[in-house]
């Protein structure tokens, strides 16, 4: 009843105290809407409320082929300009084929200049003038949203990679392009994503599903005092019970897991390999492949196995196990106090959850922001350099 390990004590007290204090430096520093809003190139937020971005939620790339370049992990971001808007685009257009077209099919040109920069609407400016200034982008894609970015819409017909069943493309630079270009630059975006906030993307959700997670955690304080009360008269059957659910469970997982490899048997598509494919943004694409179903089915398999070998191997140890959940559930009869202990658990854990999710989103959004010269030219000498966009941008 008294402290046992004053030095322990101490060093815990000063890591608390310490946890405190980077908690408030974070705090004031940070600036969460870097995790909640993807940013343009002017480094507005999109989607904030009460701004010019307030309709607008995604991120569009003018030209999302340069997110392919090397340049991209180096940098970790990719070298184009960057704006934010309402919706993707739905079909395939090149500036050079609108513009041309602008007298006698305007609703062409104010579908496409959504995705200029905002205010410009100068279709008598030269095409060469519009993509060196990047007024426009040179060409749009059919695209869907996927992290509140506007991706390429893949899709596979007959075993081809297509994007609105075509496999190639016009860049609006006077070349034809294949599909595979594109996925090479979204594969490029998903690496820079997982480079710069794989952590990100999990405080996002958090941010987004936090009550989720409070649900959760009060049905499993439920589900633990429902526990301990029948651990006092079931405890061996309970704990045989759950052992040969778990077991019911995964074999079931790989009878599914065979049933589906089988019946892709055949199908066209279904024999391409995840790197075929590449970066999808439908998680269901993947479920249509063979492999994938394999996949599942040995790693369900394995799990399996080590279960069994485990009731085999350590069946007296196991034993043991439920004599000692037999007399820990008499001893809760004496100690009622313990029934509360899941409450407890359950409000430190939420503490501590919502505490570190917090600190972690303002520490990691604390950084003083870093503006880089992304050149058109290759033999541009400022190129990759850092700098002030309100003195360099005249100089330059």
């Amino acid at each position: 009843r008294h402290c046992t390990d004053v030095i322990c004590c101490v060093i815990f007290i000063v890591v608390i105290l310490g946890y405190i204090a980077l908690g408030v430096v974070a705090w004031v520093h940070g600036d969460p809407r870097k995790v909640i809003y993807p940013t343009d190139s002017y480094g507005q937020f999109c989607g904030q409320r009460d701004t010019l971005n307030e309709n607008k939620t995604i991120l569009f790339y003018f030209n999302i082929l340069k997110c392919a370049s090397p340049l991209v992990l180096i940098n970790l971001q990719c070298p184009t300009t960057q704006l934010c808007v309402s919706k993707c685009p739905d079909r395939f257009a090149t500036y050079i084929d609108v513009q041309a077209s602008y007298r006698y099919r305007p609703d062409q040109w104010n579908y496409f200049r959504q995705f200029c920069k905002p205010g410009f609407n100068n279709p008598r400016k030269s095409v060469a003038q519009v993509l060196r200034d990047e007024d426009c982008p040179s060409m749009i894609i059919p695209s869907r949203p996927f992290l509140k970015r506007c991706f390429p819409d893949f899709s596979t017909k007959n075993g081809v990679l297509t994007v609105a069943n075509q496999t190639t493309f016009k860049d609006g630079r006077g070349k034809t392009r294949n599909v595979t270009d594109l996925r090479e630059a979204a594969n490029g975006i998903n690496n820079v994503l997982d480079a710069r906030s794989v952590g990100m993307k999990i405080f996002e959700d958090y941010a987004i599903s936090w009550y989720w997670i409070l649900i959760g955690l009060f049905i499993a304080m439920m589900l633990s005092l429902l526990f301990l009360v029948l651990l006092r008269f079931t405890a061996g059957v309970l704990f045989w019970i759950f052992i040969f659910g778990v077991i019911g469970i995964i074999g079931y997982g790989i009878w599914h897991c065979y049933w589906e490899y089988d019946h892709l048997k055949g199908i066209p598509g279904s024999d391409l390999t995840v790197y075929d494919i590449g970066f999808q943004t439908d998680f269901k694409v993947y479920l249509q492949l063979r492999q994938t179903w394999l996949a599942f089915m040995i790693i369900l398999c394995s799990v399996e196995v080590i279960i069994i070998l485990m009731l085999i191997f350590l069946r007296n140890r196991i034993r043991i196990a439920i004599a000692l959940l037999k007399e820990g559930s008499r001893a809760i009869g004496y100690i009622t106090s313990t029934l509360f202990y899941p409450i407890v658990t359950f409000l430190l854990i939420a503490i501590c959850i919502s505490y570190w999710a917090v600190t972690a989103v303002f520490l990691a959004t604390s950084g003083e922001p870093v503006y880089k010269v992304m050149a058109n030219q290759a033999l541009c000498k400022y190129a990759n350099l850092t700098c002030d966009p309100e003195v360099s941008v005249t100089n330059i």
